[in-house]
């Protein structure tokens, strides 16, 4: 029953029903069925209030609506656009040189904004077209975009890394309890913080080789030199005025979370003030854009919480069918011990990804596997940084990669859905080779957390 009810899940999501309503709804059902037969303790259902209670309750999830406010007044106030035209205008003149711009304020506005439908129908918009008037290939380009927009969810400050650190911590106690230990530590999320720092990092860097390695091997899917060089010329002063504000608002957020200065939701409420200062620098601010961006931040936060009680009820029911004892002897009985339970969870995420949404994958699965893999003696923080990234993949994976679906929304007739599944290709590539990196040197995501806070 238990593994009817996941299957059950996950088709009825394919489908396109509300994924909140769709985990509460069909968890209900089975347990009433369940409990005809026997199999189910309909009195388990009593837990839901208190389960129910303490997600709203959370104190590391009140950072959620936070980044969002942050990210969206971000958006409001053009300083993406200003960062794309001034880095375009700086590197525009080099061979491949709009294409390093793009990776550069992808970086930055993952670490400011995190949002990813924002970024990439903003990158969408602005660079594309000039990307395909100078010759560069559509392919190339249109992949670039879709997993420049997708760091967000790696570089911190990350929602992902936020949602997926209360899960983490809920199941890492949970390992230990179950190891013996009655005094448990746990993660949290600025353990995560840092130990994305480098992989980010590290992803952006693989990012510009794969493009130079192309400018070598391909030259001609990069435009013609003498067509960039009718690019205006732009004062250090200009480049100044673009990325001073988003870098002050990255070291006040991520600074204060990893010098222990603030906690996350703290940083987050500093972030959300400093956006809505850069936007009223900008002239962008009045009442307008900020009923805009409170209604956007009521929405994306209302989704979010409800999937999170739909997956409540979803977890409680799983593990009421035997769900838990099930995926516990599955991972017991792998080949390879550790090693193999942890390529099984990889390779089901990733396979997952391409139906599903991060969010979904987070609140389901991750539950269910973190804490048999944290039993098995896992790094925490290392496993929560391999999960992020392989989500990540689910952002570029057809047919329901999100990030896709963003730059096939405002890229018309420019591109076709056919060179944008192939573009992205090459990256998500990429993304599997960095989890390759990280699974031979973990120290990667572990030792800036141990440097920081003398711990994993």
């Amino acid at each position: 029953m238990a593994l009817a009810l996941f299957a059950v899940i996950c088709l009825v999501l394919m489908l396109g029903y509300p994924v909140a309503l769709t985990l509460g709804g069909t968890a209900l059902l089975f347990a009433f069925i369940a409990s005809l037969f026997g199999e189910f303790d309909l009195s388990l259902l009593g837990l839901l209030p208190n389960r129910i209670y303490g997600v709203l309750n959370n104190g590391i999830l009140m950072a959620v609506p936070l980044f969002v406010f942050m990210g969206v007044v971000l958006e409001k106030s053009r300083v993406a656009e200003q960062l794309l035209t001034t880095m375009a205008a700086l590197f525009g003149r080099l061979r491949g040189g709009l294409i390093f711009s793009v990776f550069f304020v992808g970086m930055l506005l993952a670490a400011s904004t995190g949002i990813v439908g924002a970024t990439v129908v903003t990158m969408g918009l602005m660079s594309l077209p000039t990307l395909l008037k100078r010759g560069y290939s559509p392919e190339f380009s249109a992949g670039a975009i879709c997993a420049t927009g997708t760091l967000g969810q790696i570089i911190p400050p990350s929602i992902a890394l936020v949602l997926l650190g209360d899960v983490l911590s809920n199941a890492y106690q949970q390992a230990q309890l179950k190891m013996g230990i009655f005094n448990p530590k746990s993660v949290s999320v600025g353990d995560l913080f840092a130990g994305a720092l480098i992989p980010g990092l590290l992803l952006v860097l693989l990012y510009v080789l794969y493009t130079a390695l192309m400018l070598w091997w391909r030259p001609n899917a990069f435009g013609k030199t003498e067509e960039a060089t009718g690019v205006e010329p732009i004062s250090w002063g200009q480049v100044l005025t673009a990325l001073l504000p988003p870098m002050l608002l990255i070291f006040l957020v991520l600074g204060s979370i990893l010098f222990g200065i603030a906690t996350p939701t703290e940083a987050a409420s500093v972030g959300a003030g400093g956006a809505l200062v850069i936007a009223l620098i900008k002239g962008q601010l009045c009442r307008r854009v900020l009923g805009e961006v409170m209604q956007a931040t009521v929405k994306i936060t209302c989704m979010v919480f409800l999937i999170l009680i739909g997956a409540s009820v979803f977890s409680l029911v799983f593990r009421g069918l035997g769900g838990e004892e099930l995926i516990h002897q599955l991972f017991s009985n792998m080949p390879g011990g550790v090693i193999g339970a942890m390529a099984l969870v990889m390779l089901v995420i990733f396979l997952l990804g391409f139906i599903l949404d991060f969010i979904e994958i987070t609140f389901v699965v991750v539950p269910l596997v973190a804490p048999i893999l944290l039993a098995m003696g896992l790094d925490p923080v290392w496993l929560g940084i391999m999960i992020a990234i392989n989500l990540q993949t689910s952002f570029l994976t057809p047919p329901f990669g999100f990030a896709l679906f963003y730059l096939r929304g405002v890229a018309g007739q420019m591109v076709s859905s056919a060179q944008i599944y192939r573009g992205v290709v090459p990256f998500v590539a990429i993304q599997l080779l960095l989890l390759l990196v990280l699974s031979l040197w973990p120290a990667l995501a572990t030792w800036l957390p141990e440097v920081i806070y003398g711990q994993g």
